[in-house]
């Protein structure tokens, strides 16, 4: 998103957005894709539907005129066996554009809070850089983020770690890995509080979920309330413990939670 805006500042580009669809689509509704004269981001499902949307989006680049929205049928015209209809948009764009743009897309990001910057987190941080995601990655400790990080990751130092939980966007997807297992006990209690998180993933093994059980039970939690909690977190079946391999286990789990 940043590489596109900026170059906006520069030079026009045209939006192309999937409007609607009936029937088999290789994307959703609100799918996109920016193009410029030379070059693409994002994607509306590839194959020659895509292939026709930028030729037409360079089209009007170069001064050509169309209809707001086109209509494609996903048959043997295209070269394609969808069987469905995909109504695409096109939209100019240029510097004028960028904080419009900016906060439009940003809506189709599910907000997600990281708790911990230890090697999991980065591992899963990179993981969700790609993914319709909005990250805040939260640690206690000073300067442990790195320099670079995705452009929808933003970074957040509290200290207690656990107080940035009242501040956390409604319906955020919560990751616990902390550098202590104290800190991940507050965490965790903090998150039990409210009531619009729809996913408390905790690390760790069986063992460790018991514990904490236990002492949460003793800080008044319900076993109903402590049935939204994870742990271990990440879609069963997946074995490796090396960070990049949680973290893609992870990423799976929290694209199965509805939006």
């Amino acid at each position: 998103m940043k590489e596109i805006t900026n170059r906006l500042a520069g030079e026009r580009a045209v939006l192309v957005t999937v409007d609607r669809t009936e029937g088999s689509a290789p994307r959703e509704p609100g799918a996109w894709m920016a193009v410029f004269p030379d070059d693409v981001f994002g994607t509306i499902g590839g194959g020659h539907v895509e292939f026709e949307a930028i030729g037409e989006a360079r089209r009007r680049l170069a001064g050509g005129e169309g209809p707001a929205q086109q209509r494609f049928a996903l048959g043997p015209s295209l070269g394609q066996c969808c069987g469905g209809v995909m109504f695409l948009a096109y939209e100019l764009l240029d510097a004028s554009n960028v904080n419009a743009l900016q906060s439009r897309l940003a809506t189709n990001q599910a907000p997600v809070a990281l708790f911990g910057g230890g090697h999991v987190g980065r591992a899963i941080v990179q993981a969700l850089g790609p993914l319709p995601f909005a990250v805040t990655w939260i640690d206690s400790r000073d300067e442990i983020f790195p320099a670079e990080v995705p452009a929808n990751v933003q970074c957040e130092h509290s200290d207690p770690v656990e107080a940035a939980v009242k501040d956390l966007a409604p319906a955020s997807r919560v990751l616990v890995m902390s550098f202590s297992h104290a800190e991940d006990l507050d965490i965790a209690a903090a998150c039990l509080k409210r009531a619009d998180l729809p996913f408390i993933g905790l690390i760790g093994s069986k063992t460790k979920w018991a514990t904490f059980r236990h002492r949460l039970e003793a800080r008044g939690f319900t076993p109903e309330e402590l049935a939204r909690v994870t742990c271990p977190i990440g879609v069963p079946g997946v074995v490796g413990k090396e960070p990049e391999v949680i973290a893609a286990a992870v990423a799976a789990q929290l694209l199965q939670i509805p939006r």
